[in-house]
């Protein structure tokens, strides 16, 4: 192969149609090898990676590269803005597949036949943990070697366009994990030139998860940053091969480089367009400047609400100021609705079960914090995501081996009926613009009683109304005072009209549950 001037190595060889494996012999600068030590290595930018051989895939047809023959369906249906998001997060190994068989790992063609489940839920939008090639089978991902190709225990490249394409013609969003900060130890461009790609020495060695790309390296002789070209790269690459919709950026607080995150972000944006693109980022501490009107990003996962809620749902003492920061973004510097990611619990977490059990919380009292908890997720300034399983009551520990969801927990009633709660605040959502919108006012709090009163609405007359008991004790005939102007509402978890009188509503307010009225 010989050197252009852009620094790449190119040499031509005529292949009739087919499937071929190949690799790179080069001269290592990396400081771990003997001096300009010769080595193998799979292609960087290789689309299809075989690593029981240690190879990468070409595939050929009509005498050029491809990464494969599939033909869209669907890319003309109209996909939901990023306000009306209610996102639900995906690990590929432990969503579905096999279910008689607990330990056979799930792929992306099972959550393609579980689509119909996710539609009848309402959910809009899929965030799947990273599904770009990493070491061995088992795992969550965050260990990319292969930027360029998906992982090959979750299925072929057909395999995850199918799933695209059969998301987006339910008007489902597809919403990629990706790590940018850093790469596995193996990745190739580790064995190549370590120093060109990557930090000689972490950013921060106790946040450290591996080689971390190094965005301040310019190269002189080329005019530009490499590690820099190659992720723009990389993520054009999936946004025109695989049409996804979004990103979510781990560990964006390593990363720094808040300029170049911008940069992606922007043209991330233009390259979708005419569709929509959400990009999201992982920053803890929180940082909610960085989505704001300087920020790099759309939204950031916003911890700080988990934090702030789970000790209200498992009963800690809780202030009543606390509790209005977590449904109001704004109080915690967030400007805009899709800035702020709300949860219960994602990957990172235990499942809301796992927590409630740890504190004592079990059966038909935990399932009751449980349904609490969904309500202010879903009516709380923000978009809201949901991590797989949760809306039925999933208990699987937070662990790197297989814990695969069980599927079985839909047959018990409680199971079903709190998926049955979450897909009617998934309604509530879909059709009260109200919650789209950043507008939060707390009409009516009772610290001493912890209850607390706010109205969510939109400037064309939606209006959503939230009543909150977060004591343990049961409020009978209780006097909601300042109550917003309409005699007649519906109070929509329970299906029945009430009547308000004078600013005031009286109800019964039952231990840890919520009212909701439109």
């Amino acid at each position: 192969m010989e050197k252009g001037e852009d620094g790449y190595f190119r040499t031509q060889v005529d292949l009739d149609d087919g499937h071929y494996d190949y690799k790179f012999r080069v001269q290592s600068k990396s400081f771990f090898l003997e001096p300009d030590q010769w080595i193998e290595v799979i292609d960087p930018r290789a689309s299809h990676v075989d690593e029981s051989n240690q190879t990468a895939v070409l595939h050929v047809k009509d005498g050029e590269p491809i990464v494969d023959d599939y033909v869209w369906h669907h890319d003309d249906k109209a996909l939901p803005q990023n306000e009306e998001l209610i996102i639900y997060e995906v690990l590929v190994s432990d969503f579905s597949g096999g279910e008689d068989d607990s330990d056979l790992r799930g792929q992306l063609k099972h959550i393609t036949e579980k689509l119909d489940y996710l539609c009848d839920l309402g959910i809009n939008a899929i965030e799947l943990m990273p599904i770009q090639e990493f070491p061995g089978e088992q795992g969550w991902g965050y260990n990319t070697h292969h930027y360029f190709a998906v992982e090959s225990a979750y299925g072929s490249s057909k395999d995850f366009k199918h799933l695209v394409d059969e998301c987006h013609a339910r008007g489902i969003r597809v919403i990629l994990d990706i790590i940018l900060n850093h790469s596995g130890s193996e990745a190739p461009l580790t064995k190549i030139d370590y120093n060109y790609w990557y930090r000689s020495e972490p950013k921060d060695p106790e946040q450290s998860w591996g080689p971390e790309f190094d965005y301040d390296h310019y190269d002189e002789n080329l005019n530009l940053c490499p590690a820099q070209e190659f992720v723009k790269d990389v993520l054009h690459f999936w946004i025109t091969e695989y049409h996804i919709d979004g990103f979510r950026f781990d560990a964006v607080s390593q990363m720094g480089h808040f300029d170049f995150l911008g940069q992606l972000t922007e043209e991330t944006s233009k390259q979708a367009q005419p569709k929509p693109f959400y990009n999201i980022g992982e920053l803890i501490p929180e940082s909610p400047d960085a989505t704001n009107l300087e920020g790099p990003l759309d939204a950031c996962w916003r911890d700080g609400f988990l934090h702030q809620l789970l000790p209200v749902l498992w009963g800690d003492e809780t202030s009543i100021d606390t509790v209005k920061e977590l449904i109001d973004a704004k109080q915690s510097g967030y400007l805009g609705a899709v800035n702020a990611i709300n949860y219960l619990s994602n990957h990172d977490h235990d499942r809301l079960m796992v927590q409630l059990a740890n504190h004592e919380i079990f059966d038909e009292t935990a399932f009751k914090r449980a349904k609490l908890g969904a309500v202010l997720v879903m009516t709380a300034m923000g978009v809201p995501l949901i991590w797989m399983g949760e809306e039925f009551g999933a208990h699987q520990p937070k662990t790197l081996e297989s814990a695969k969801i069980d599927w079985t927990l839909l047959k018990n009633d409680r199971n079903h009926d709190l998926m049955q709660h979450y897909r009617g605040l998934i309604n509530l959502r879909k059709d009260n613009y109200a919650l789209r919108t950043e507008n939060v006012e707390f009409f009516y709090e009772d610290p001493d009683s912890k209850v607390l009163a706010y109205i969510r609405w939109n400037d064309e007359g939606s209006r959503v109304v939230v009543v909150i008991n977060f004591s343990d004790q049961y409020l009978a005939d209780y006097e909601v005072k300042n109550f917003p102007q309409g005699n007649t509402w519906h109070e929509w978890i329970s299906d029945y009209d009430i009547e308000v009188h004078d600013g005031v509503w009286i109800t019964d307010l039952p231990e840890y549950e919520a009212k909701v009225l439109v």
